[in-house]
């Protein structure tokens, strides 16, 4: 018997993410290593410490990055569990390796005379990069490991948190710096790239419902629960003007998945009287797990019943 983990769809899936996190990792490369490093902007997390630490020191950028993400990874083994870490030391890993040969290789200074530009052009490649990596279930480390504990059990912004545990390093770089302007720029950065780790994320995760009114609501629902793979909740409603009897087809899915749907009830049904509107959550099998440890309770629920045969 094959286990789960071990499918074919499994294995796609885990090369998939690797991929996309791959491909984050290098959008932050370009973005810290061509943009923002060359013109002493500062950015949040590690990176931003790292590059206190470039410009104070000397220490290459990328051996003090993965030395302190090494160590806050051993912190976080027990609480985000082995196959975020591994995931993270993959993106750490390829970032380092990453803006080791940026730096080594690019000897440019783009746009000196435009730091603005500057900021917010690496704050965008590395927001972008760092929101790829999260909606994979990986990060660049640093602050983001700080923020995916607290997510993991409070359902609040990933941006907003790297946002706050960010504003401290950035204020310290003018003891390196001693130049106030780059320390405006590098919360230029901050907030653009909190902005974009945002938009990356909640655009992979966002969800749509449908409420579907059709005379063949049972092929509808059919073709939804075989093609997208999506369960219909059946709900028995009538006209108010008509008086008519009526089936209606609740159902919620990823965006991604709306153009799909479209097609089948245009293809089943024409005359379909269709309404599709944005959800802020969908918690539960087959979308996102719930925020929080359960409470326990000495009271025993009151069993409901239950309107959909779907999964």
């Amino acid at each position: 018997m094959v286990r789960p983990n071990l499918t074919k769809a499994g294995i796609l899936a885990e090369v998939r993410d690797y991929l996309v996190i791959g491909i984050g990792m290098l959008s932050y490369c370009i973005g810290w290593g061509i943009f923002l490093l060359p013109n002493n902007i500062t950015t949040g997390g590690v990176a931003g410490v790292s590059s206190i630490l470039f410009w104070g020191t000397g220490i290459p950028v990328q051996a003090s990055y993965f030395v302190i993400n090494a160590l806050l990874l051993l912190a976080a083994l027990r609480i985000l569990g082995w196959k975020f870490c591994v995931r993270t030391v993959y993106a750490v890993s390829v970032l380092t390796v990453g803006v080791g040969l940026v730096t080594a290789n690019y000897s440019g200074h783009l746009l000196a005379d435009q730091p603005f530009m500057a900021a917010i052009i690496g704050a965008v490649f590395c927001g972008c990069g760092v929101g790829l990596g999260l909606s994979s279930n990986g990060s660049t480390g640093g602050t983001d490991i700080i923020a995916a504990i607290i997510n993991k059990y409070r359902d609040i912004s990933l941006g907003r948190v790297i946002m706050i545990c960010d504003v401290i390093i950035i204020t310290s770089s003018y003891m390196v710096l001693k130049d106030w302007e780059k320390v405006i720029y590098g919360y230029v950065v901050l907030y653009v790239t909190a902005f974009c780790i945002d938009q990356v994320v909640n655009s992979r995760r966002s969800s749509v419902q449908f409420f579907i009114i059709s005379d063949k609501w049972r092929e509808i629902g059919q073709r939804i629960n075989r093609e997208p793979h999506r369960g219909c909740t059946v709900v028995d409603a009538q006209g108010f003007y008509s008086g008519k009897e009526v089936k209606m087809l609740f159902v919620l899915a990823k965006r991604r998945q709306s153009s799909l749907i479209f097609h089948i009830i245009n293809d089943v049904d024409p005359a379909a009287f269709v309404s599709q509107s944005a959800v802020i959550g969908v918690y539960g099998e087959g979308f996102d797990q719930f925020r929080g440890k359960r409470k326990s309770t000495h009271t025993t629920p009151t069993p409901t019943p239950q309107l959909s045969d779907s999964k």
